[in-house]
């Protein structure tokens, strides 16, 4: 299993990050993978794969034969694909702002994915996208994750009854000059 330090790297590669896309919530074949990502190739793939399987991100659900060869089942594993604030800490601010970029790229990539689609005018209701400021401390701030996370936990898993899977992004950047009238003492 990879040390915590060594998360921020598996996770946030640009590949492993499409996988772990594909694999959020449903378990998923192998060759889904190779569906889903053709542009990567099959040995890329695997290679990806079984950096996220050492890393107890992805776990193998099933194996099975087909034609002569082993088709795995991925599911997510006991480590979630999350890099939590000891780790976003111990980054330098070249690696942060890396996995950032990477991580706008992805989301750029998937929305382009969206618009593209036949059905992108059908499935406008499911788009949405904003920014807007909050005013936090440390305690309000880890309230609104564990609540959104209470919120969010019940959807995460297909549970075959028809609903539309959507891409939940969130991020949470700092206002490192904030208007005079919003910092602490003013």
């Amino acid at each position: 299993m990879a040390e915590p330090a060594d998360l921020a790297d598996v996770i946030l590669h640009p590949v492993r990050f499409r996988i772990l896309q594909q694999v959020g919530g449903r378990d998923v074949t192998t060759a889904d993978l190779r569906t889903a990502l053709p542009d990567v190739s099959q040995a890329t793939l695997y290679r990806h794969v079984a950096a996220l399987v050492d890393a107890g991100i992805l776990a193998v659900a099933e194996e099975r034969r087909v034609r002569g060869a082993v088709e795995r089942t991925l599911t997510l594993g006991d480590r979630m694909a999350h890099v939590d604030a000891p780790e976003l800490h111990a980054m330098k601010s070249a690696e942060l702002r890396r996995w950032f970029l990477t991580f706008l790229a992805e989301l750029g990539r998937d929305f382009e994915r969206f618009v593209d689609a036949d059905d992108a005018a059908a499935l406008r209701d499911f788009v949405g996208f904003g920014q807007v400021p909050l005013y936090v401390t440390t305690d309000d701030l880890a309230a609104l994750q564990n609540g959104l996370s209470e919120l969010i936990t019940p959807l995460l898993a297909d549970s075959g009854d028809g609903k539309q899977r959507v891409l939940f992004s969130t991020a949470l950047v700092p206002d490192p000059d904030p208007p005079p009238a919003s910092r602490p003492g003013a």
